[in-house]
């Protein structure tokens, strides 16, 4: 079954809101006049005048249902009687026919993102644990144009070796197109989050949290040494792209993905942060055994080539155990003078 486009098009209305203002009022005032002089005079008026004045005061206030305020960076989808009819998107006064409604499904959703409005309402996301936090008051039906941050709970994901990891990510993003946003996904900022969601675990999975031997990450069939903690560039631009695939048929952008947190899961973080501190203890032993053989051989190249002391091949072995033990040895070595003959 082939699915309807939505297509976003501009209302084509002039910026009258000013004007249409300053007329209904003085439309009211002269009305008023009238009707307040014809009951002082205490005529029995029934012109068509009077008639005209007393409808126009019962009816003439809804006039002011037409007039929309847009600022810089909003946008109103208008629709009449179910039908979309277009959008606002220009800042300024308008005036519309008074029987469009603004629509916005997402009005009251309140996620953990910048520029989010506060409706009063409780969302669904409370028994998520996302926390509201709206910045805007009063349940606008206007959609933000604006590029906002979306950051939603830490997600607790197995990584490629099976270890569950803790991550974090915050996604600037807009709405580009206000008719598929609203049209095509019943809520677009529920539909963001949850596509975020399934994008990070799909993406975390494919990398392991450190360098790993025999993993490959980019799919060429060639082991490499991408990693969560080592390739977080790439692994960000990964799950930014895979994202805007997903929010592409609601009309949102995804300007960029950024990880927040990473860390190994409670459960196993203190047993890989002893295989951490064991390896690093490995290369630093390595490290000091090399540079100590490296110096002993140093010492007895000095030794022979001066012609300080003759050594045979048994008072070499002892000499290099001697010294690879204090080069080598936790502690300071505590020297012994010996006062006595060498043999």
């Amino acid at each position: 079954m082939e699915e309807k486009k939505m297509e976003e098009k501009i209302y084509k209305s002039r910026r009258l809101g000013m004007p249409v203002l300053i007329l209904v009022l003085v439309l009211y005032g002269a009305a008023i006049f009238y009707v307040v002089s014809v009951a002082i005079s205490g005529g029995n008026d029934h012109s068509p005048l009077f008639i005209l004045s007393i409808l126009w005061m019962c009816l003439g206030w809804m006039l002011f249902m037409g007039l929309r305020v847009i600022r810089p960076q909003e946008a109103a989808v208008l629709t009449l009687f179910g039908k979309y009819v277009g959008t606002l998107k220009e800042p300024g006064f308008y005036f519309v026919n008074p029987f469009c409604t603004t629509f916005n499904p997402a009005a009251d959703t309140k996620l953990n993102q910048s520029g989010d409005v506060d409706g009063g309402k409780k969302s669904i996301f409370k028994a998520k644990g996302i926390n509201d936090e709206g910045a805007q008051a009063g349940g606008s039906k206007k959609i933000s144009l604006k590029i906002m941050t979306l950051s939603n709970n830490r997600q607790k994901i197995n990584d490629c070796l099976g270890n569950p990891v803790e991550i974090g990510i915050a996604v600037m993003w807009k709405v580009n197109d206000t008719a598929k946003a609203v049209f095509n996904v019943d809520n677009y900022k529920e539909y963001l989050s949850l596509q975020c969601d399934a994008a990070l675990r799909n993406i975390v999975r494919i990398y392991p949290y450190d360098i790993a031997p025999g993993v490959d990450t980019t799919g060429d069939g060639m082991a490499d040494e991408g990693s969560l903690r080592g390739s977080s560039e790439e692994v960000a631009l990964r799950i930014r792209n895979e994202i805007q695939s997903r929010v592409e048929f609601a009309g949102l952008e995804v300007i960029e993905a950024r990880i927040t947190y990473l860390a190994y899961a409670p459960e196993i973080a203190a047993v890989m942060l002893q295989r951490q501190q064991a390896s690093a203890i490995v290369d630093a032993r390595k490290m000091i055994v090399d540079g100590a053989v490296g110096m002993v051989e140093m010492a007895l190249e000095r030794l022979n080539e001066n012609g300080i002391v003759d050594l045979d091949e048994e008072r070499k072995a002892a000499m290099v155990s001697n010294l690879l033990v204090v080069l080598c040895g936790n502690h300071d070595a505590q020297p012994v003078v010996n006062s006595g003959s060498l043999y």
